[in-house]
């Protein structure tokens, strides 16, 4: 009995230490408490700094961007059920792919001709599950999509230049 106390009794010491050390930023390695406590000070300053920083806009998934896209195409196209779930998957993607280029460090040539080639190669897997009629309905509404970014992007400049006024 009293060898099962001593045990509890030394367990209990290892954990209590282990959790105190981890507070202060040591994880159990050696140094003395002066060094331990700084660490740990250093941490939470730094800790609180970031807190006062804007945070990153939280990324878009993939899917919410398709199903955006497809709201407009499925009635521009007239698309059937399958026609819809092929083009999603296809969508889902390219944007995939996208976000992972955008990830790699290439240079600014590099990467607009590797997005060039991804939109070809969306475009050829898209047109692979369209009509001829749908085709040509296909190549107005991206058209219309890049006027509308153009509209978009000129109203943006055109606002933050208002603003620096």
């Amino acid at each position: 009995m009293r060898t099962i106390q001593s045990i509890m009794l030394i367990v209990f010491f290892l954990f209590s230490t282990n959790i105190v050390s981890a507070q202060f930023g040591n994880n159990g390695m050696g140094g003395n408490g002066m060094n331990q406590r700084g660490n740990g000070m250093n941490q939470m300053g730094s800790s609180m700094g970031q807190q006062s920083q804007p945070e990153k806009p939280k990324e878009i998934p993939a899917e919410v961007t398709v199903a955006a896209i497809m709201e407009d195409m499925k009635p521009a196209l007239n698309l059937d059920e399958l026609q819809v779930i092929a083009i999603s998957n296809v969508l889902t993607e390219s944007i995939r792919t996208q976000g992972v280029l955008l990830k790699q460090e290439y240079s600014q040539e590099d990467q607009i001709k590797n997005f060039q080639a991804l939109a070809e190669t969306t475009d050829r897997k898209i047109n692979q599950f369209l009509s001829q009629e749908q085709k040509e309905k296909y190549l107005i509404f991206r058209e219309d999509r890049k006027n509308q970014k153009k509209t978009k992007e000129k109203s943006k400049s055109k606002k933050e230049k208002e603003k620096k006024n």
